[in-house]
């Protein structure tokens, strides 16, 4: 999982032509220079590639494929460099850990380059290697001379280049009468230095700090944007309508994550499903990656400009927070996942207040439940439900971006926005943490956060909850074994719409994605599936692929006739209409912009 810095000076791509990046504009801007003709433009940082000649090629493995035995090892390795990662002046914490756990320096250094390069644990077992191939075969009087001359000679304020330090490491070579070592030996050597450490000592701890360092400022625990982020999640007070006819459906639910420093909704995930570790685990995918074309593809004009991995956070100690797969995968990405400590209410209170936020707003739409019994009397909720779930997300993104994030929080002083941007930029007061590294594959940290499933390949491919999916990819795989077991593989799908799954190949360490093997079936989410399952059991039905399909053809032209129907009833008189409907409701005339939030709503953050 390759990722790329955003700061000035960085080598980036912008429309397959190669680019330097001369000012950060904002959180979401920055002004690059094509390097070949000089032109200056501004363009937004989701539109950024790395520049691929510098792209690590660096081992990126599926941590459910890894044995508990290579996960070890990682996590090993990581906790050896992890009190290093968060200093300046590493050497001395390098020495110390070298000498603390046998290892050698330049492997420590190694596996920090590995680390900063993908940003991934698993990236620290390195590539697999066969035989001697990648070992270093050179005497250690040699080794000697390469390391010390790198740190004389390279790594140092006088910038001296690789083809300098090469020819004084054969210079020392000859003077000690040992063997030379080949010029490309001594390049790789270089080449898995921490570029760290590489630009502090060649360009100076400022430039270092201001790329590679969070500065802390006075919050404790969560100093800067991004140190500590809090996820809770509720079932929302609303009923919600279908997408194809919009009769009154159930109430959805809510994962959210909140930047505990600047009070700034990092991301949120929206469904009908139970709250659980799948919504968590997207949730957090959500929050990571930039947001810009997902906006797009919703219709909400306004910027969420957070992105970016998350050092910590913080959870309850509900069940479906302690997943197996979700602690492997934060811990993957460098997150640290920590619990609520029993009896501490208080200490979620900031993503809880979020959600009571939510709440009021929510209060003042048609459909909504209300939270008290009380309140809602003799409205009738399913009645006066209006949103579908893709309107309600629409709608919720709108508050957050447009109200929420700009208005004044008390507790801060300042909006959220303009907290999060001062905690990135810095002010006259305190340094800003800069902007965090862009993830390259954001697809691959999508599918990693996605639940999984594991099954044996046969010739028809695979089946998950009655249902046949497969694609010639699958074909090599056929009735593998392991052992004298059926060899099972790693398979990952996404609730909203299990049409497809992705199949991570072992060999080729890639995700495909499979179909339907009846491609002619219809796109549905997890929760339609769930309905059709309970109508089916109800009625004691043989469950299989045929009869959830047929019945979800039998349940959409039912959905149709009841339009019909109630398209006929409002073509009669209207005092006929009145005999039949307590209310008019005409949907054709409600719009989601129409919606506003409740103005006089206390500022609950007091």
């Amino acid at each position: 999982m390759a990722n790329f810095f955003i700061s000035k000076g960085e080598k980036v791509v912008y429309n397959d032509v190669e680019s330097v990046i001369v000012r950060i504009v904002d959180l979401d801007t920055v002004m690059i220079e094509e390097v070949h003709s000089n032109i200056i433009r501004t363009v937004k940082i989701y539109e950024l590639k790395p520049f691929q000649n510098f792209l690590p090629d660096k081992p990126v493995y599926e941590i459910k494929t890894l044995s508990e035995e290579k996960w070890d090892i990682a996590q090993r390795r990581y906790e050896i460099i992890e009190p290093i990662l968060k200093v300046k002046k590493k050497r001395g914490l390098i020495q110390l850990a070298s000498r603390e756990n046998g290892v050698s320096v330049p492997t420590i250094y190694r596996w920090i380059k590995l680390y900063n390069d993908t940003g991934l644990v698993s990236s620290l077992l390195g590539k697999e290697k066969s035989g001697g191939k990648g070992k270093s075969r050179l005497v250690p009087e040699v080794n000697d001379i390469i390391n010390k001359t790198i740190d004389e000679v390279y790594l140092n304020s006088s910038k001296k280049s690789i083809n300098k330090t090469i020819r004084i490491i054969h210079q020392r070579c000859m003077d000690k009468g040992v063997k030379r070592p080949h010029s490309n030996t001594i390049r790789m050597r270089i080449k898995n230095l921490s570029e760290e450490l590489k630009l502090r000592k060649r360009y100076g701890n400022k430039e270092a700090k201001y790329k590679y360092e969070p500065h802390k400022g006075h919050f404790p625990g969560a100093d800067y944007p991004l140190s500590v982020v809090q996820i809770d999640h509720t079932v929302v007070d609303i009923i919600l309508v279908d997408e194809q006819n919009r009769n009154p459906y159930k109430r959805p639910s809510i994962t959210v994550a909140i930047d505990v420093y600047s009070r700034m909704v990092l991301g949120f995930y929206l469904s009908f499903e139970t709250p659980g570790a799948h919504g968590t685990g997207l949730c957090i995918a959500h929050s990571i990656l930039p947001k810009d074309l997902w906006m797009k593809r919703i219709g909400v004009e306004e910027e969420w400009p957070c992105w970016g991995v998350m050092n910590t956070i913080h959870v309850d100690n509900a069940k479906e927070f302690r997943g197996e797969m979700l602690k492997k995968a934060c811990f993957n990405y460098g997150i640290n996942l920590e619990f609520r400590p029993p009896a501490t209410p208080h200490w979620g209170g900031h993503v809880e207040r979020l959600l009571g936020t939510f709440s009021k707003e929510i209060h003042n739409l048609p459909g909504t439940t209300f939270s008290d019994i009380k309140k809602r009397k003799n409205y009738n909720s399913k009645e006066k439900a209006s949103f579908t779930l893709k309107e309600f997300e629409k709608w919720l993104t709108i508050y957050i971006t447009k109200i929420y994030h700009n208005k004044i929080h008390s507790s801060i002083n300042m909006s959220p926005l303009q907290k999060f941007k001062e905690g990135v930029f810095g002010n006259e007061n305190q340094l800003g943490r800069g902007l965090p590294k862009k993830i390259v594959d954001e697809r691959r940290l999508r599918l990693d956060f996605m639940p999984y499933y594991e099954r044996s390949i046969q010739e028809y491919g695979i089946v998950i909850n009655h249902i046949y999916y497969y694609d010639e990819v699958l074909r090599r795989y056929i009735h593998s074994v392991k052992g004298k077991e059926k060899r099972k593989f790693l398979f990952r799908r996404d609730p909203r719409d299990i049409s497809v799954v992705y199949f991570y190949d072992p060999e080729l360490k890639e995700y495909f994605e499979i179909p339907y093997r009846n491609t002619s079936l219809p796109p549905i989410s997890i929760w339609e599936y769930k309905d059709i399952l309970r109508v089916l059991r109800k009625n004691k039905i043989e469950l299989n692929e045929e009869k959830i399909f047929e019945s979800y053809r039998e349940l959409d032209k039912l959905e149709q006739l009841a339009v019909r129907e109630t398209k006929k009833v409002k073509k009669l008189p209207n005092k006929k209409k009145r005999s039949i409907f307590v209310e008019n409701k005409n949907l054709n005339e409600f719009k989601i912009e129409n919606i506003k939030p409740f103005d006089d709503s206390d500022d609950i953050f007091n």
